[in-house]
C-alpha cells in the first residue's frame, strides 16, 4: 500500500503559527509521527509540502497510477482552489481531506471546502492525529 500525504501552505510553520489552533508540534514532528505510524503498518508513505498551488497540483498528478491513497491538508487552498479540486478528481485516487483545527467552528470563509467535493472523507479538529486516522481509513477501508 502506497500513501501520499500532501500539505499545503503554512503547514511547514506548525509549532510557530497560531499554536492555539494548530498545537505546538512542529512540521518535523508531524513527519516523524506519520513515518513511524506507516512503518509500523508496513505502508509506503511519501510526504510532500508546498506553499505553491501549482506544485501541489503537480504532486497530485504524479501520484496517478502509482499511489493507492492520498491524505491532503490543502491549508488555505481548501477554500480557494478549483485547480486542486480538479487535480484530485482527475487522478481518481481515494483521498481524505484533513484539517488539524476544527475548521467548522472557525471563521466563515473556512466553511467552504472545494477540495472536499472530491474526497471520500474529511477529518477535522483531531490535531495531527487526524493524519493517522486518514491513513488508517485509506488502508483499512474504515
Amino acid at each position: 500500500m502506497k500513501i501520499l500525504v500532501i500539505n499545503g501552505p503554512n503547514i511547514n510553520m506548525l509549532g510557530i503559527r497560531e499554536p492555539e489552533h494548530y498545537g505546538k508540534e512542529t512540521y518535523a514532528d508531524l513527519e516523524e509521527k506519520i513515518r513511524n505510524h506507516c512503518s509500523e503498518k508496513n505502508i509506503d508513505v511519501q510526504i510532500y509540502q508546498s506553499n505553491h498551488e501549482g506544485d501541489l497540483v503537480d504532486e497530485i498528478q504524479k501520484a496517478y497510477g502509482n499511489t493507492d491513497g492520498i491524505v491532503i491538508n490543502p491549508g488555505a487552498y481548501t477554500h480557494t482552489s478549483i485547480a486542486i479540486l480538479d487535480a484530485v478528481k482527475s487522478v481518481n485516487i481515494p483521498t481524505v481531506e484533513v484539517h488539524i483545527s476544527k475548521v467548522e467552528e472557525r471563521e466563515d470563509f473556512r466553511q467552504i471546502s472545494f477540495v472536499r467535493l472530491a474526497c471520500v472523507k474529511t477529518i477535522t479538529g483531531h490535531g495531527t492525529d487526524g493524519y493517522l486516522e486518514a491513513i488508517d481509513f485509506l488502508t483499512e477501508g474504515k
